[in-house]
């Protein structure tokens, strides 16, 4: 059997920075061997990766993997799980529920990308979020209170994160939810099998035992008024969601009984009220959202016999329950799933599609409908569709290509916006409600807002606009005003939280002048902070270090459109302990040294070695001796993770 070499493993997953037999580096001699008189030097500069960059919570997510894979050590009574639960839950207090759920953008932009496939964030994410519940991980009350008091108006994602920080920061929160229990979207627009209630009601009542004081069952602009907000509360923060859905812009649409919108179908679901459906659904959309329907709906099955009154569209808008023992005789119901976009250019995340396909639910891409087809008496019988074309995001109709698809239920799951009957002052005008960088509502001081009621789009944008107008509040009530905001607006790892946390914090400055800091002990030398400017991309990193290790996938209970009926078992599993901490492991540490030795190694003056054993921690490896350096930057070449960067110094 050949030998596997480390060229084999490699070969056309990353590259080096030099090739053999390259010559068109005229100056890399003069730069290693006649460099004496440089003035570059290296310097230890940290960025934020790109996983953390396009995360729309701020997530830390280089800093918790670090923990994961062992290369970031806990106080020694700390465990590691514990640890990076902590570190996880600065920026999201949602593991458990992100890791099953959001898309990762954080994934897409993973530099590994660039050397296989990228790291399994949300897996690793999940992991520890099961972690924390099945050990009752909670989050400390505040040691201090401000005497301040906010009002949080919506239990969704974006209200508890707010909630949640706002907290942290000794800040008393009373959270108004217009519905019966916590969770907004997460309780109400997805289903159970994709958000478990048991761990959305443990990540709730941790935000909760904080000591936010909740009253459900009521409604700002009903039960309060915004005047009797103003005058109770120090600042408010509005996470209202988007819970009024869009319905279908063609002729038939507006007042027919069975068209309804996917944010009411899925409601009446999570609420227990809709226990099965009746005959042909169509869902127009093709987003996430427009999944779920279509997969809740070949859940429930269909039930051929129902009175007028338990009508399916009585059901959905709180008129009536269905009868759990007649809903039991179900039958496999045909659902059709339509977008504007190609199947394969659907918005819906992958997995999902390729999911619904196998329940037995017909997607249908490139169609756009024209108009809803009635009976003598009103209801829709069917919806008239044809052919289309992007441009852009416009459809334009194929002549000559139209079809009808005969349907007793048309679900509209093709986006939404807010409920603010009784807020018309907040509202924009287009059921929205207007917000600036710091998400506070413009001319409106006290007032803060996010999620989607700002702009539609992921549970980890709500959550990410929650965190930064807790902040925006917190600063607000201290000083009356609100900084601007980072350039890259996250969650960042500091090196001096984790010198003081090792005992390693620099001495206090004497404010007298001194040349240099190499041998200062008030200073971090030779080190720069550029998280809050600076992204790094994979062409900082020396991707040849980096062998192919492909990624552990969590396995998935899929099921055939056969035993789809009545079947809520959730479908994704966790990884195990050694599977994600081998998944962290595949983590590449952009802009932060992760501890290869590279630079002590190839080093040709040897001015480069490791910190010493009582001084070192993350971050603080390895450090230069200056009167030996000159300047070849090789340490700076064979950095994996762009750590080292040549600077200025003597």
């Amino acid at each position: 059997m050949a030998k596997t070499t480390a060229k084999a493993i490699t070969e056309g997953k990353n590259f080096r920075r030099y090739k053999d037999g390259a010559t068109e580096y005229p100056q890399w001699t003069d730069a290693i061997f006649q460099a004496s008189w440089s003035h570059k030097c290296p310097t230890y500069v940290l960025r934020t990766p790109p996983c953390s960059g396009s995360c729309p919570s701020g997530h830390d997510i280089r800093g918790w993997l670090d923990i994961v894979r062992g290369m970031e050590k806990p106080a020694a009574d700390q465990s590691w799980q514990q640890y990076a639960f902590a570190r996880m839950t600065e920026a999201n207090p949602f593991p458990s529920i992100m890791g099953r759920v959001c898309p990762a953008p954080c994934e897409q932009g993973c530099n590994r990308n660039m050397v296989e496939e990228h790291i399994g964030i949300n897996s690793v994410e999940h992991f520890i979020g099961d972690w924390a519940i099945q050990n009752a991980a909670g989050f400390a009350a505040p040691a201090v209170e401000t005497g301040k008091h906010v009002a949080v108006i919506g239990g969704g994602p974006a209200g508890l994160s707010a909630a949640y920080q706002l907290r942290k920061r000794g800040i008393a929160v009373t959270l108004f939810e217009a519905n019966a229990e916590l969770g907004g979207f997460m309780r109400y627009g997805i289903p159970g099998y994709r958000v478990p209630r048991d761990v959305l009601d443990s990540e709730c009542k941790r935000i909760i035992d904080m000591g936010v004081t909740v009253k459900t069952d009521t409604r700002v602009g009903r039960d309060i008024t915004i005047a009797q907000l103003e005058e109770q509360f120090d600042a408010v923060f509005w996470g209202v969601g988007t819970h009024k859905g869009r319905g279908l812009p063609v002729p038939g649409w507006e007042g027919t009984p069975n068209c309804v919108s996917g944010i009411a179908f899925l409601k009446a679901f999570n609420e227990g009220r809709l226990q099965a459906v009746t005959g042909r659904i169509i869902v127009v959309g093709g987003g996430d959202t427009s999944i779920d329907v279509a997969s809740v709906a070949r859940r429930l099955g269909h039930i051929k016999e129902v009175s007028a009154q338990d009508r399916i569209e009585h059901v959905i808008f709180g008129e009536a329950a269905h009868d759990v023992a007649s809903a039991a005789k179900r039958e496999g119901c045909e659902t059709t799933l339509t977008s504007l976009f190609p199947v394969e250019k659907m918005m819906a995340a992958q997995r999902e599609v390729d999911d619904a396909k196998r329940e037995g639910i017909d997607i249908k891409g490139g169609v756009m409908p024209l108009e809803v087809l009635k009976g003598p008496d009103g209801r829709a019988i069917g919806l008239k569709m044809c052919k289309c074309t992007m441009n852009g995001m416009v459809p334009e109709p194929q002549a000559g290509t139209e079809f009808i698809i005969e349907a007793d239920l048309i679900v509209a799951a093709i986006g939404q916006k807010g409920d603010l009957e009784g807020l018309p002052e907040l509202d924009n005008g287009n059921g929205f409600i207007n917000a600036d960088k710091t998400m506070r509502i413009p001319g409106r001081p006290k007032h803060f807002v996010g999620g989607d009621v700002v702009r539609p789009h992921l549970l980890t944008t709500a959550i990410g606009h929650g965190r930064i107008a807790a902040a925006s509040i917190a600063e607000f009530l201290e000083t009356g005003e609100i900084s601007k905001r980072p350039k890259v607006d996250v969650h960042h790892w500091k090196l001096l939280n984790k010198l003081r946390e090792t005992n390693l914090s620099p001495a206090e400055y004497d404010g007298q002048p001194t040349r240099g800091t190499s041998d200062a002990k008030f200073a971090v030398h030779n080190y720069e902070d550029r998280g809050a400017n600076d992204i790094i991309t994979h062409e900082d990193l020396f991707l040849g270090h980096f062998t192919h290790n492909p990624r552990r996938h969590r396995q998935e209970i899929h099921i055939g459109a056969d035993e789809v009926i009545g079947n809520f078992t959730e479908r994704l599993l966790p990884l195990d302990e050694k599977q994600a901490v081998d998944e962290a492991k595949r983590c590449m540490s952009c802009g932060l040294c992760f501890e290869c030795d590279n630079c002590v190694v190839f080093c040709p003056q040897t001015a480069v070695s490791r910190v010493a054993k009582n001084e070192r921690t993350t971050g603080r490896y390895v450090e230069t001796d200056y009167s030996k350096c000159i300047g070849c930057h090789i340490c700076a070449d064979v950095c994996p993770t762009g750590f080292i960067q040549m600077g200025l110094g003597e």
